[in-house]
């Protein structure tokens, strides 16, 4: 039994649109990590500027990506997948607000924007977003998509 209202357009799932921006704000993030390492070990000032400028821009267009999740998760472009789309946002909200406050750790003097809170939270960060990241894939490239013609 077919509902006439429905096109087969309309039973195709699409993927969703942020995980092709989520890509950068994710490397600027290990970026962000792996520079803050840097510093520690060497204490040369232009590591913790280096460190800023990822995690500023990681920040910028981490929330410009998270815009586009929440139009995802209201499209119900996850409407198939196996796990919940909230886990995965919810997820991806953590990070956003941990690399947030991380931002504003960074904008302080050299040694303290890192040494320690900046180096941890670029830590947090990090590992939280592997495992939202693991789930992301989970829920994006696991899935079952059955189109009714």
């Amino acid at each position: 039994m077919t509902n006439p209202e429905l096109r087969p357009a309309d039973l195709v799932v699409r993927p969703p649109l942020h995980p092709t921006l989520m890509w950068v704000p994710a490397t600027c993030f290990v970026g962000g990590l792996l520079t803050d390492l840097a510093y520690y070990k060497t204490a040369e000032m232009q590591w913790a500027n280096f460190s800023a400028w990822l995690i500023t821009a990681g920040v910028i267009l981490g929330w410009l990506s998270c815009i586009l999740g929440i139009v995802d998760l209201v499209g119900r472009r996850y409407a198939t997948a196996p796990v919940p789309g909230w886990a995965y946002a919810i997820g991806i909200g953590i990070v956003m607000i941990l690399a947030t406050f991380n931002m504003l750790i960074h904008k302080r003097d050299a040694w303290t924007s890192v040494v320690p809170w900046g180096l941890t939270l670029s830590a947090i960060t990090v590992a939280v977003l592997v495992f939202t990241t693991v789930i992301g894939w989970t829920a994006l490239y696991r899935r079952n998509v059955m189109v009714i013609a």
